[in-house]
């Protein structure tokens, strides 16, 4: 379990640090089209096509981390003041259903994709192939699945009292059945 995890932390760094690239790339062509276009009279074609094809993978490719980080938005308002067994219930349900669209959103991400590619759909002025951006954010996607999966399976460990190490994730200590109050 301890190796998943590992895998699945360092394959959300990975595509955070892709994300970030993404994003520095974003500043540096704006600046740059800024520059050429009022010093040179020579913008960069295709530029606002790039800065939203960069931005949505940079999006796709942080959501993993995000997740992984709890960067999220959670009401822990009301969970706080349940008891321990419907904190880890409501995550479970929770854990599965996010599980169950987010592998659907994926698929369907993908497969429109593959349908782009097949119809060898371009961007408008720059004619660049859209479908690459596609499929990097239908990775990132994926990577945010592996994330709410490997919460699901902690979740259920936690459930049925079957964790034996004091894994700590996410900032907080799974607890060891034994201690549980």
């Amino acid at each position: 379990m301890k190796t998943l995890i590992f895998l699945i932390q360092k394959i959300s760094k990975i595509f955070d640090k892709m994300a970030a690239i993404c994003f520095f790339s974003v500043m540096l062509l704006i600046v740059s089209n800024i520059i050429l276009r009022v010093g040179f009279n020579r913008p960069i074609l295709g530029t606002y096509e790039l800065v939203g094809f960069l931005t949505a993978v940079g999006i796709g490719l942080a959501l993993a981390h995000c997740a992984l980080q709890d960067g999220h938005i959670a009401v822990s308002f009301f969970m706080e003041r349940m008891p321990k067994k419907s904190q880890v219930l409501i995550d479970i349900l929770m854990n599965a259903v996010a599980l169950v669209f987010w592998v659907m959103v994926t698929w369907y991400i993908g497969a429109f994709g593959r349908s782009m590619m097949q119809k060898g759909l371009v961007s408008s002025s720059a004619e660049i192939p859209v479908y690459p951006f596609i499929f990097l954010i239908s990775l990132g996607i994926l990577g945010l699945c592996l994330v709410l999966l490997m919460r699901l399976v902690i979740s259920l460990r936690e459930l049925t009292a079957g964790v034996t190490d004091n894994t700590v994730l996410w900032g907080y200590k799974i607890p060891d059945p034994e201690k549980r109050t």
